[in-house]
């Protein structure tokens, strides 16, 4: 698994592949149908249905198996945090989960991202942007956009903080950790610090298991919680 540094002006990594499979959860309507619409005519994106609340979110995802939920997190009934909870623990094979949100600054997005959210992307970002976050997280990796993802985490830590003391990391974990934090990919970590990349799949994954994290962006969250890491405001 890699992740996608890129802030929010610079371009999502291209990411080719078998066509993806997306189901859109909003509960505005002419926000879901206009995404659908959009995304549908995409190319390498096929949009199975639409989800209008956290509920329905999860039955829809498990009858039609989605490889992509494009999750919003306000919802009534269940909202976005607890409908991508029980995706990832209930189902079998559980689809990846991109958060969409308004707000860059949505506190909801940040404890999705802790329940296992592969990412998060602004609703007002062009289409073709969110139709390549899909592909990039059903390809395996993560959308990460570290400036925000501090700023986030700054204001309104999670409870995560004791997690990176328990873990008892290495010195070369912690550093791989921070890496992470930055967006680099397993490829750039592993050209950073001239080691093999299979030697830093190997750290990651480590890494993961030792701080309980739910995927890559969860750990990054973890980094910034514990203090690892520092935002930085100026990115």
């Amino acid at each position: 698994m890699s992740g996608s540094g890129a802030g929010e002006g610079e371009a999502l990594p291209s990411v080719a592949g078998p066509a993806v499979t997306l189901l859109i959860a909003d509960d505005d309507e002419v926000t879901r149908s206009g995404l659908g619409m959009l995304l549908a005519a995409q190319p390498g994106i096929t949009v199975l249905g639409e989800a209008a609340d956290g509920v329905e979110a999860v039955d829809r995802a498990r009858s039609l198996r989605p490889d992509v939920v494009l999750m919003d997190v306000r919802m009534p009934r269940r909202n976005g945090i607890e409908a991508t909870r029980q995706l990832l623990a209930d189902v079998a094979d559980p689809p990846k989960i991109v958060v969409i949100t308004t707000f860059e600054n949505d506190d909801y997005v940040t404890a999705a991202l802790s329940a296992g959210a592969s990412g998060f992307i602004l609703k007002r970002f062009p289409v073709r942007r969110i139709a390549e976050a899909v592909r990039v997280v059903a390809a395996g990796e993560a959308v990460l956009f570290p400036a925000t993802l501090g700023r986030m985490v700054a204001a309104r830590p999670l409870g995560s903080a004791e997690a990176l003391p328990q873990a008892a990391l290495t010195g070369r974990e912690e550093e791989v950790l921070r890496l992470m934090a930055t967006g680099l990919s397993n490829p750039e970590i592993a050209e950073s610090l001239t080691v093999s990349l299979e030697t830093i799949k190997t750290h990651v994954g480590n890494v993961l298991t030792k701080l309980g994290a739910q995927n890559r962006t969860h750990a990054v969250v973890i980094a910034y919680e514990s203090g690892l890491v520092v935002p930085r405001f100026a990115g």
